[in-house]
């Protein structure tokens, strides 16, 4: 799982992951995306290039997203692989892993 961050505002990061986020991934990815969902009011995690998502996975991210919400921000999803994003359908997810297609929707959902 490759991960790389940077900035789309002053109030939003964005996180582009690729790879798996499996147990594998999601282990190499949790400490570095809890910095980033501690530290961030809004958060663009850009799954384009992620082919597979496990429970552990979307775990992690939920846990991003719940700390982000706390603080009045949100966690926003950009572009999931057709597969990525039936399981996320599947499991229920999307009400806290909303799902946008571009920076764009991204930016006026942060907004909104």
């Amino acid at each position: 799982m490759d991960m790389h961050v940077t900035a789309l505002s002053q109030n939003i990061a964005r996180v582009v992951l690729a790879g798996r986020l499996d147990a594998a991934g999601a282990a190499a990815f949790d400490l570095p995306f809890s910095a980033v969902a501690g530290s961030n009011r809004h958060v663009l995690v850009d799954l384009s290039a992620v082919n597979f998502v496990s429970s552990i996975g979307i775990r992690t991210l939920v846990l991003g997203a719940k700390t982000i919400q706390r603080r009045g921000g949100k966690l926003l999803l950009l572009s999931p692989s057709s597969e990525v994003e039936q399981v996320l359908q599947t499991i229920g997810v999307t009400d806290l892993l909303p799902i946008v297609r571009d920076e764009a929707e991204a930016i006026a959902a942060f907004d909104g």
